[in-house]
């Protein structure tokens, strides 16, 4: 058994070690990139299915490996449909200048856990913003930085306040269109585009800046707090979820629930 062991060890060459590694720390990277989104149960799903294929090759089950062959041989086209949001951030990423000063140990995916979301504020926006019919659309990160959707506004990166908040939703605002986005502590960006949801479920009589608060919940783990321009009601989204007509303490218990406050 120790012979044996000892020439398994001596084929295995520096290089075999160096590509076992560097496969381990890409796919570390994808999982922090993609978690806390919806393709993390995508990319679990295809490795299932990788890992079905190889066993009914090994099983010699004709029928089923053809069937999954023909999967596994459009699977790259495939990813990359899915994954288009995933790979365009990693390529932005990667093509930054200072992509080779930070290194690849260094690459920052996920949002730091120990900084606590200021709750109160935020509640405080919405009850006023509510009292005098102001649309707005908060949306709150949790475990995704959601950096994509971060981009397509303008970057604040500001401490979070009411004043600031109703200041950004007020009509006549060039930042009232589109979301807010806050991570941590921090009002991150304002003018975000979201993915509008295709949802059926979804009221008929609620409008975009709903549809628009439903989509990123379906996107990602991250919470939206909807205010209704037109009747000044406050809802939440979560998972492809709604909360209508919230009051103000029950939008604060949430999200002291939420984020664990």
């Amino acid at each position: 058994m120790l012979q044996l062991f000892v020439t398994t060890f001596m084929t295995v060459r520096f290089l075999d070690v160096i590509d076992v590694l560097l496969v381990a720390i890409l796919l570390y990277e994808v999982y922090k990139l993609i978690k806390g989104t919806a393709a993390i149960n995508i990319f679990l799903g295809v490795i299932a299915l990788y890992l079905l294929w190889k066993l009914v090759r090994y099983y010699e089950m004709e029928l089923l490996s053809e069937i999954l062959n023909r999967f596994v041989s459009v699977g790259i086209i495939v990813l990359i449909i899915v994954f288009q949001q995933e790979i365009r951030q990693f390529l932005l990423l990667v093509g930054k200048p200072a992509f080779i000063k930070r290194g690849f140990f260094r690459w920052k995916w996920a949002i730091n856990q120990e900084i606590l979301t200021d709750i109160t504020p935020i509640v405080k926006a919405c009850e006023n913003m509510s009292k005098t019919n102001t649309g707005a659309l908060i949306v709150l990160a949790k475990t995704n930085e959601l950096k994509y959707y971060i981009e397509t506004g303008e970057v604040i990166d500001a401490n979070i306040s009411d004043r600031l908040i109703e200041n950004i939703f007020f009509k006549n605002s060039p930042l009232h269109d589109g979301a807010v986005i806050i991570i941590g502590n921090k009002i991150k960006s304002a003018k975000c585009i979201l993915p509008v949801s295709e949802s059926h479920n979804i009221p008929a009589h609620l409008g975009l800046r709903h549809r628009a608060g439903f989509g990123i919940t379906e996107q990602s783990d991250a919470l939206s707090i909807i205010v209704s321009e037109q009747t000044g009601s406050i809802s939440l989204c979560k998972n492809g979820e709604i909360k209508k007509d919230l009051k103000p303490l029950q939008l604060k218990e949430i999200l002291e629930e939420e984020f664990k406050i």
